[in-house]
């Protein structure tokens, strides 16, 4: 094949990379800010309220945090569908006719009236929004990111590349900065009432911005010297799985790259959003600060760590970030938890919560918990307290010094109130708020090593007659289940369990899988002296 010279088309029409850069990030960032409003929201408890309204909080959260990752679990589609126009029309209008999809279903959603209206019409409309967000976020990020690695020029893909990682995480600040803004900008009285409709309207005009920005792009040179040389595949669907040795390279993509990469990322912004304003008990505005402005500093790692990928090799940069995540997620957590409320430390530690009894199970599904321990649980559980749980013949419930047997309504809270449980939403002293933005920078770091080299890794992966679709399909697939179930995943298991902490195992889990199957991948990127052949090869 011919060498393409970086940013020239076939037309030999040259257009500068900062621009191909800048509206294929800008793009992105607006894409992702669409998606994650919608976490961002339900990180607060208003999603759940509004739409998924039940007689538990605990099932109220669960529900909020499914219909969050069903528009993830509708990602594979649309890497499938959108893979294959991208792979036969080309990158450009692939990913412009994705972004026009994604921000007409963010706006629907700041539109469907309350579950309280409307009744059950509520939560079907909102999951079938979310669907088609999940459609339309499959094919963004394979065509952002191709587009640009096209572009770049020899030795050069992680740099460039990473300022589209950059943007996803650019994404979920937006969410949290429009959300502080609008809230600044109105009584709570109002917020609650309709004022958090407004940052999903608002994706109406990052829309035509975003659609202004595009349309005066030119398709990827790579895509139209392919085009005019007749190397195009006939079905890229098919072919991304039929194509010599892309078995194994669709395999590590999957389980070695997206899966684990895509945990991490979650784990660093949502899970830390909601660990801090569910059991820590810190005031949301205040969490919402602390994650937005951490994570906004942080993006500098993944361009950091997407040019040192030029550098050093890809999965070598990855694989070091797995490894250190398994060593310093835990953690990390614990310093958080440990200044997010320091009140609320000193009384856990102070009066701990131990239930006894039989049958002493929970079901964070139910409405109502069927046996007087389940029903103790659950209101600890809603609480987002840690606790303990042994056997025992009769249900006594211990705090502290205080024993109760028998419990009735409203001896709990009493209980925990004498203890010095304060459950108010707190404001940290300000020394701890600097532990806890440098807890949420740390996070970020772990994020930027695993997913700052990972556009330009997994389109050196695979051929261009099926890049958009080899390359969008398993990283949706893995970011998709793994990635956006986590949440739900994570919560599920706190309220099983009554340990803040417990939901990381599941993080770790599928990170420690994911770091074996990159030990185990091999291919250039994986060594010092990595420079892959041009992308257009």
């Amino acid at each position: 094949m011919a060498t393409v010279v970086a940013g020239e088309n076939s037309k030999g029409e040259k257009q500068s990379i900062p621009m191909v850069i800048g509206a294929s990030s800008a793009g992105t960032i607006f894409e992702w800010y669409d998606f994650f409003i919608y976490g961002t929201l339900a990180a607060s408890g208003i999603i759940g309220r509004t739409f998924f309204p039940s007689g538990s909080e605990t099932l109220q959260m669960l529900l909020a945090w499914a219909g969050f990752a069903i528009g993830f679990g509708f990602r594979p589609l649309g890497a499938i569908i959108f893979g294959y126009l991208g792979d036969k029309l080309g990158r450009k209008y692939t990913f412009l006719v994705t972004i026009v999809l994604m921000g007409i279903a963010t706006a629907g959603v700041g539109m469907v009236p309350s579950a309280e209206t409307i009744g059950l019409a509520a939560p079907i409309l909102i999951i079938l929004l979310r669907i088609c967000q999940g459609l339309a976020l499959g094919g963004e990020y394979g065509g952002a990111a191709i587009y640009v690695a096209e572009h770049a020029p020899d030795g050069r893909a992680g740099f460039y590349t990473s300022f589209i990682q950059a943007s996803v995480a650019g994404g979920f600040v937006l969410s949290l900065l429009v959300v502080l803004g609008v809230q600044w900008g109105m009584s709570a009285e109002t917020w609650d009432a309709w004022g958090w409709r407004v940052p999903f309207l608002l994706s109406i005009v990052l829309l035509v911005i975003s659609v202004w920005m595009r349309t005066r792009l030119k398709e990827s040179p790579v895509f139209e010297e392919m085009r005019r040389e007749g190397k195009m595949a006939r079905n890229p669907f098919v072919e991304s799985f039929t194509y010599p040795g892309n078995g194994r390279r669709l395999f590590v993509a999957l389980f070695g790259v997206a899966a684990g990469l895509t945990v991490i990322w979650y784990t660093a912004m949502f899970s830390v959003l909601s660990f801090l304003q569910g059991p820590m008990k810190v005031a949301g505005t205040t969490a919402q600060i602390v994650v937005a402005a951490g994570a906004l500093v942080g993006s500098a790692w993944f361009i950091l760590f997407g040019h040192l990928s030029d550098r050093y090799g890809r999965r070598r940069v990855i694989g070091t970030g797995y490894a250190l995540t398994l060593l310093l997620l835990m953690p990390i957590f614990w310093l958080i938890g440990s200044q997010a409320n320091p009140g609320l430390s000193a009384a856990s530690e102070r009066a701990p919560i131990t239930v006894a009894g039989p049958n002493c199970s929970f079901d964070p599904f139910a409405n109502e918990q069927s046996t007087a321990c389940g029903r103790v649980l659950g209101e600890l559980t809603g609480k987002g307290l840690r606790y303990t749980v042994v056997k025992g013949q009769e249900l006594t419930v211990t705090v502290g010094a205080t024993v109760l047997a028998e419990p009735q309504p409203g001896d709990l809270a009493t209980a925990l109130e004498s203890a010095g449980y304060d459950l108010t939403p707190q404001t940290p002293p300000m020394t701890n708020l600097i532990v806890l933005f440098l807890g949420v920078i740390a996070l970020s770091f772990l994020s930027g090593m695993t997913y700052g080299p990972v556009a330009a890794l997994l389109s050196e992966m695979f051929p261009p007659a099926v890049r958009y679709s080899s390359l969008s399909i398993p990283y949706h697939i893995g970011t998709g289940y793994f990635g956006g179930f986590l949440p739900f995943i994570a919560s599920y298991i706190v309220a099983r369990t009554g340990n803040p902490y417990a939901g990381l195992g599941y993080t770790l889990a599928v990170v420690a899988f994911a770091f074996l199957v990159v030990l185990w991948g091999e291919g250039r990127s994986w060594r010092k002296d990595s420079a892959e052949p041009r992308l257009g090869r």
